[in-house]
């Protein structure tokens, strides 16, 4: 279990970390640096918010990413779409997916709600093929509720 992750914990941290804290790329930027300090294997932590009908980078750890993905297309826009969460074992047999880095290979988005509405992704990258399992996907739920519960305040 090399990927274990405790995400109670991380959940814990990020409350800790964000409660009574009205800046919003503040929070952000703590909440992807918090990810990228304890998931194990990634290559990439961080988000995407919806502007102007399409999803525009905002605060990550990683190399340099796209900028602005177009709903629907790649990974990302295709949570926001389906707004539903997306584990892709192998991100070369998604239709459609953009490669910002070459290197990844995997990848788990999870949009965020606002008041009701998708505010935008939390995305986070793999260089290993399959690297997220059911646990990441719902221990990072946690973690993105966390984040909604603070982003509506």
């Amino acid at each position: 279990m090399e990927n274990f992750v405790d995400y109670e914990l991380l959940a814990a941290q990020l409350s800790a970390l964000t409660e009574g804290v009205p800046y919003e790329v503040a929070n952000l930027s703590n909440a992807s640096a918090l990810l990228w300090e304890h998931l194990p294997n990634i290559n990439w932590a961080g988000f995407y918010k919806m502007e102007d009908g399409a999803l525009v980078l905002y605060p990550f750890q990683g190399k340099p990413a796209c900028i602005r993905i177009p709903v629907g297309r790649g990974v990302c826009g295709t949570a926001v779409a389906e707004d539903t969460a997306q584990l892709v074992a192998d991100v070369h047999q998604f239709p459609g997916h953009i490669a910002c880095d070459s290197a990844s290979n995997s990848e788990i988005v999870l949009p965020i709600h606002v008041n009701g509405k998708i505010w935008g992704v939390l995305d986070i990258d793999s260089p290993m093929v399959g690297r997220f399992t059911e646990h990441d996907l719902e221990g990072l739920s946690k973690y993105v509720a966390v984040l909604e519960k603070q982003l509506e305040a």
